[in-house]
């Protein structure tokens, strides 16, 4: 007798709550061909979804970022930040600053980290597992573990999360409920790492910022205290709460669907293109992008784009184009299609990708193996979420079956 065998049925973004933000801007009327939208700082952009249009367009580098991180100028952000910032740059500064970072941060740079996030995970997981059943992953391991390794990377004492890391937060979620409150926490973070770099604050000899100081000279001309601390921004920051934000919504994704955990349960070995598609379908924050401006008129697949033009060039829509990525609203961990944007891509590719994709990949490796039977002791509709404009996650994760096999 032939018994059928019924396919379960496919998880979609849909399946897992909250997980899509609402857009952070109004649609607008269309110009030349092509759609537009309203920035929260009152600019009309042209909206560009399409993978091809997007990928082009971040690869185009007459569409510049400065002019946007002016006074007035267009932006998701409430605030300016400041000039010397990696994605604030265009060329020929960018490529002067990026190649700072460019060797540490490369899949073999990053990989000399490896055992530092396999100590950190163990450690932690250790902890929870001495928790009650319905402990807080989040609060026991997740959160501990990029900021862990951030600190080693850059050689700062691990005590001094305790001062930079509520600073850090704020800056990512970004609200524009207290913006002067929001700059000087900003402007916390920022004297922080000034005082780390001219050495008013100790650091480690084999970290990146003794290393940057030591190296500045390499540089044509020489690299200003200004310029290493715009460079070391984005490792403080974005080597701890982007990398957590990411790890902690694919960790809930999979807790979420529980046949996608089970999935890499019995495959281990899908998890670095799992964490592929994951990386695929969740944005960051609300925004994927920051806005550029058209230096002259932009011809490309879009058509053109006039002079003066604000673009947002929109990866998360992109991510999801059916064009390139069949059925792009379903959460298949074995997919091997076309290479995402989420990092980005051209001149802004971000520079702590293959760092991300490191913590992301050994963090659910251990996972599986230590806790096949992890599940959430909630609901998932039920998790509590931090909604930010960079630093969008859920707030806590309480699970249950953290228990050896």
């Amino acid at each position: 007798m032939n018994i059928a065998v019924l396919a379960k049925p496919q998880i979609t973004v849909a399946h897992i709550p909250h997980l899509d933000a609402p857009p952070a801007y109004q649609p607008a009327s269309a110009a030349n061909g092509l759609p537009r939208i309203l920035l929260p700082s009152g600019h009309l952009a042209f909206h560009l979804t399409r993978y091809e249009h997007v990928q082009a367009l971040l690869l185009d580098n007459r569409a510049i970022r400065a002019p946007c991180n002016e006074e007035d100028g267009a932006s998701f952000l409430p605030t300016i930040t400041p000039p010397e910032l990696l994605l604030n740059n265009d060329i020929p500064d960018h490529g002067r600053l990026r190649k700072v970072v460019a060797r540490d941060f490369s899949p073999s740079g990053v990989a000399l980290l490896r055992s530092k996030v396999e100590q950190a995970t163990h450690e932690r997981l250790d902890v929870l597992q001495r928790q009650a059943p319905g402990a807080d992953l989040f609060a026991q391991v997740l959160d501990h573990i990029p900021a862990t390794v951030d600190c080693q990377l850059l050689g700062i004492p691990l005590s001094d999360r305790e001062y930079y890391r509520p600073l850090s937060h704020t800056v990512q979620v970004a609200s524009d409920a207290d913006v002067p409150e929001l700059l000087n926490q900003f402007w916390g973070v920022y004297n922080y790492l000034t005082d780390l770099v001219t050495g008013a604050r100790a650091t480690y000899p084999d970290g990146l910022i003794q290393r940057f100081v030591a190296t500045r000279a390499d540089s044509e001309p020489p690299l200003s205290d200004k310029e290493l601390v715009g460079i070391l921004l984005g490792v403080l920051i974005g080597g701890d709460q982007n990398i957590l934000t990411v790890l902690t919504k694919s960790v809930y994704t999979l807790l979420a669907a529980p046949q996608l955990w089970q999935q890499l349960v019995d495959d281990p070995g899908l998890i670095p293109d799992a964490v592929e598609e994951l990386l695929r379908l969740i944005p960051l924050g609300t925004i994927s992008t920051f806005p550029r401006l058209a230096s002259v008129d932009l011809e490309g697949p879009w058509g053109v784009i006039p002079e003066g033009s604000i673009i947002y060039a929109d990866a998360f829509a992109a991510n999801r184009d059916p064009a390139v990525f069949p059925t792009p609203l379903a959460i298949r961990l074995d997919r091997n299609d076309a290479r995402h944007l989420q990092f980005g891509y051209g001149m802004h590719n971000c520079m702590g990708a293959a760092l991300a994709r490191l913590e992301i990949t050994t963090v659910l490796q251990i996972l599986v193996q230590r806790f096949p039977n992890l599940r959430l002791a909630v609901p998932a509709d039920q998790v509590p979420w931090v909604d930010g404009i960079i630093l969008r996650r859920p707030a806590r994760l309480p699970v249950h079956g953290f228990t050896s096999t």
